[in-house]
This record gives structure tokens, sequence and C-alpha cells, in this order.
């Protein structure tokens, strides 16, 4: 089949890679794609708001099969767009996505539900947020309900704070919504739980632990994701059983008594609290840069998952994995997650030999005169498979030091936590 992916990130680039070995794809399309993208697929340049141009790209190139990558085409409802021009498609329709595109609407499904989830006020009235963040215990977390790039959660240790981040929102600094999510913080480990879906059951489709915070240490404010590793070393049996059935399993069965029920990839954002298991983000799509990562680990064709999921068969396809961990270690721009410069040349890259276990996957760049330049904050995704995840970093961090790019910056402990782990077995 002819399969086309939309989105230029890291996470496109590791979907092309993956769907690339896959024996089904006849012809690789990404729009609009990334210098790393147009090694394995034929970028076609056009804006994937623009749901006309690509329904015209995908007649004009006679594509059998769409992958939708990022969030916002799906939460402004590309999937029941083309659904409509009979053209098959992998993710989520737009009522569905609300979980995502929404905040106050997860919340809302996780009350009436029974979800385990933190404490929660809706607001877009100003003075209604106040007097519910005078009556809160520090700190709390502030979110903008619609969609913010990854920058729409701040942690507020004050109350003054939290006035100030309420009123960014409610007066419009997202354009996706002035309503505000005020949360109760859960201290906890992190935890990325990913699950593919069809219309009757769900498989489990790796874990994983992302580094949101810019810093070291896990410092500064939110970005889109410095690194992740799998997997994640704090989910037991029964932890996942607990997942699956507080969490996911009544999620999907509330969207189907709702009259949408949830197809494609579901990212489950948890908190983990004395081994309890509490939902704090739904993601409507792989994770970036944990779908890195579980590319590289991933056995099974994705080809046939995708097929499988179209056709409502997934629980007739066991989905296989290899038995190593996995790092990626984002190379950023430097200023990001604020101002930063584009444009820059990226160097040495061809020093660089890509196989099973090692990968550069491209996010914001370009190609031109046969030269790499950078186009975005996060710029590459350097990725590593070993037997541990110590070895996966010094892997990682050796080919940024081949890289050196004097433009960028990344962190150089993704995976502390159970490198640290490791290091005290091995001293035990």
């Amino acid at each position: 089949m002819n399969l086309a992916v939309i989105g230029s990130g890291g996470r496109e680039h590791a979907l092309c890679y993956k769907l690339r070995k896959s024996k089904e794809i006849k012809k690789l399309f990404c729009i609009p794609g990334n210098a790393g993208t147009n090694k394995l697929a034929e970028n076609i340049k056009e804006d994937i708001s623009n749901f006309d141009k690509i329904y015209q790209i995908i007649k004009e190139k006679k594509i059998d099969f769409v992958v939708i990558g990022p969030e916002e085409p799906l939460v402004n409802g590309i999937v029941d767009y083309l659904s409509k021009k009979k053209i098959k498609t992998f993710g989520p329709d737009k009522f569905a996505s609300q979980l995502e595109g929404s905040k106050a609407f997860m919340k809302s499904l996780c009350k009436k539900n029974k979800i385990p989830t933190a404490d929660f006020g809706i607001f877009q009235n100003f003075d209604e947020a106040i007097t519910f963040i005078k009556s809160a215990k520090m700190p709390i977390v502030v979110k903008a309900d619609g969609l913010a790039a990854g920058k729409g959660v701040s942690i507020c240790n004050s109350k003054e704070d939290a006035k100030i981040k309420v009123k960014e929102i409610i007066d419009g600094k997202f354009k996706s919504s002035n309503k505000v999510v005020l949360e109760e913080f859960i201290e906890g480990e992190e935890l990325s739980y990913f699950s593919v879906v069809d219309e009757k059951t769900f498989s489990f489709f790796g874990s994983a632990q992302d580094h949101k915070k810019v810093g070291e240490m896990d410092t500064g404010p939110n970005t889109g994701g410095m690194g992740a590793y799998t997997p994640a070393n704090i989910l037991t049996k029964e932890l996942e059983e607990k997942i699956k059935k507080k969490i996911i399993e009544p999620t999907l069965k509330a969207l189907k008594e709702m009259g949408h029920p949830y197809k494609g990839f579901l990212y489950t954002g948890l908190m983990i609290k004395k081994n309890e298991p509490y939902l704090i983000e739904y993601n409507i799509r792989m994770g970036d840069p944990e779908c890195q990562v579980l590319m590289m680990k991933l056995e099974t064709s994705l080809a046939q998952i995708i097929k499988a999921v179209a056709e409502n068969s997934l629980e007739n396809l066991k989905i296989n994995w290899n038995d190593k961990s996995c790092m990626t270690i984002v190379l950023c721009s430097k200023g990001y997650p604020d101002k930063y410069e584009k444009n820059c040349e990226i160097k040495n890259l061809d020093k660089l030999i890509g196989d099973e276990n090692t990968q550069v996957f491209h996010a914001g760049t370009y190609e031109k005169n046969k030269k790499i330049y950078s186009n975005g904050g996060r710029v590459l995704n350097i990725t590593a498979c070993e037997k541990n995840i110590t070895l996966a970093r010094d892997k990682c961090l050796n080919h940024l030091k081949i890289i050196n790019w004097s433009k960028g910056f990344y962190r150089k402990d993704i995976g502390w936590r159970v490198i640290k782990n490791e290091d005290n077995k091995r001293k035990i």
C-alpha cells in the first residue's frame, strides 16, 4: 500500500523509519516532513491544517492510508474529514481527541467515571479561580485547557505565581482556549504508558519516562521533552493491572458509550504514588520523544499494527519487542524553550552511521544544497539501544560529542533516576 505520515518532527521521522522496514509499504510519503524523513520517504511540503490540500495530495499520489502524527490536526478533525472522503486513517476522531484537546473534558470524564486523578477545578472567570487558589494547598498545578505545545502546564509554589499564570491563560496567552484547569499537585514518579487501540480492544505499546524540564536534574521550565528512555523501570505487572483496570478500560468504555470509540495510539501520562496510578494527562498520539525509543524496540511490523487497528482485528495480532534498553537525547537550539536562532547549519552528521541500535531522528531540520539546517527548538534526537540504560546514554553522549553543534545544547543526565538505581545495585 501507499502510505502517508502527517507531521514534521522526530516522532514522524521515527514512524517513517519503522514503516520503511514494513514489506507492506509500496510508497511512503511524509507531509511536510524534515531533512531526516527525506531519506526514507517522499516529502511533500504542505500546511497540515489545510485539509483540502492534504486530500488533493492523497488523491494525486494515490495514497491508501494516512497516519496522523501530531495532535493538532487530530483535535481539529482531520480523521472525520478524511473518513467522509473514504480515506483510511490512523488516529482518533475529533470527539475522542478531546482527551488531549481539552483538559476540562478529560478531567470531567475522570470525575464521572471515577478514574483516579488529582482533585481539580475548571474556570473561565478569574475571580472564581482566585477563590479556588486561596483555599488550595501549595504547590498547585495550573493548566491551559487547550493545546499549548507542551508549554501550557505550570507547577506554582506560591499563590501569587498561580494567580499570574491563571491571568495569562484567561487573558488568551494560548489561542486554543482561555479556560484554566487548577489541579492538586501529586508527589510521585512519572510514567508514560502507551497503548494501541481499536474498537474492540487495546494492546500494550511500551512504557517510557520522559524528561520535560529543560535543565539538569529536572529544573527550569517545561519543554516538549528533552529526552526519554524505555522501558520504564517502575512498571510492574501489579501496577500495569491497576493502570488498565482503573484508568484505560473505563476511559475507552466511556468513549464507546458516547458513540465515539477510540482508535489509534493512546499515551497515558501517569503519576505513581505509593504504587497507585493517577492520571495526569492523555495524549491522543505517540509521545515525542518517546516514540523514537519505542520504534527502536518494536519488532512487529508497524504497517501490520496499523492495518489491524483499521480492521478492528488487533486482538489477533501479537506485538513483539526486543529486550534492549533504549534512550534518546534531544539536541535543542540554544535559548529553547524561549527565543532561539534558526537556519543554523549542523555539520558532522555524516560521521555517524545508523543501524538497528543507533539512529539520529530529525525534528526541526531542513536540507538545502545538501546541507542540514535547523528550523526549530528541538532539532535532533540522538537515539541508542544497549543492554542497559547506562550504556545507551553513554552511546548517545558520544554521538553528541561527534556532532559538536555549537548552536545547540542538551541534557547530559537523561535517565538519571534509573541510572542511579543501576549504579546502587552494582555496588550491592
